[in-house]
């Protein structure tokens, strides 16, 4: 069977978990966002660098228990953060061959991968905020779908060669009107149960798509700065976590800002 058909059939049980909300995302996301984590330390190491590790990972533990348990989680996280650049900083002092670079790199990985993904669950935490969840899914694939065959068709001008050398103005055009499309697909099949309007929805579609190919774009730069051609491999055919969700990352922060403080 072909590595990529397999790999869809992989992903497919993972997705199902995810969209069946409640502790079944929960549990999911977690188990997502720590293997990210750890794809993300790997590449950094590759580079030469020296994430810390436990530390990252300590507080990714902290964060997690604050989005399940917490009543206003997102109220300790810059406490959380803090806390953890301060331990690093104590970690950098007493050992000579951590650098200010290391304990910066590790910051932004629990950022990056525990920070991002933890929005899903903040997502499916709001009224009907599985529709939400499923906004952030359906804004990534039509876009990256859309971007891909209009680039295919009308590709002329390169978006950023040296970060991703296929991807083209055009496509990346084709993507956010995919984006948006999608979005409001799904306002159509959900709006008597959300009473939002749909144009809310095409602003979202739109500016998520945005946002999911900068998240294309940064894994990408990541790995070309490490020399790493894919994230280490989980998925046959499709990579690591990071490869197959780094759209869906930045789709989920937009679409949790958005909700948050647009819609209220």
């Amino acid at each position: 069977m072909n590595n990529r058909y397999l790999g869809a059939l992989v992903l497919l049980p993972v997705l199902i978990m995810i969209f069946l909300g409640g502790w079944f995302l929960k549990i999911t996301v977690m188990l997502l966002s720590v293997r990210a984590l750890f794809e993300y330390f790997h590449v950094m190491e590759k580079k030469g660098h020296k994430p810390l590790r436990i530390l990252g990972y300590l507080t990714w533990a902290v964060y997690y228990m604050l989005i399940l348990f917490a009543e206003n989680p997102l109220e300790h996280l810059s406490a959380v953060l803090a806390l953890s650049l301060t331990l690093g900083f104590v970690y950098m002092i007493f050992h000579e061959q951590t650098t200010i670079v290391d304990v910066g790199i590790t910051i932004s990985g629990i950022i990056y991968t525990a920070g991002l993904f933890g929005f899903l669950i903040l997502l499916s935490q709001k009224e009907n905020g599985l529709y939400f969840v499923y906004s952030v899914f359906i804004i990534s694939w039509v876009c990256d779908t859309l971007a891909y065959y209009s680039g295919r068709k009308f590709g002329r001008r390169k978006l950023n060669e040296r970060v991703s050398p296929k991807k083209t103005v055009e496509g990346a055009i084709g993507g956010l009107i995919g984006g948006a499309a999608g979005a409001f697909i799904l306002w159509l099949v959900i709006r008597d149960v959300t009473g939002i309007a749909p144009w809310h929805f095409l602003i979202m579609g739109f500016f998520g798509a945005m946002f999911g190919q900068i998240g294309d774009l940064a894994a990408s730069s990541l790995k070309r700065y490490a020399q790493e051609k894919d994230y280490p491999k989980i998925i046959p055919g499709h990579g690591g976590i990071l490869d197959r969700f780094d759209s869906i990352l930045f789709v989920s922060l937009l679409v949790y800002v958005y909700t948050t403080y647009v819609l209220g």
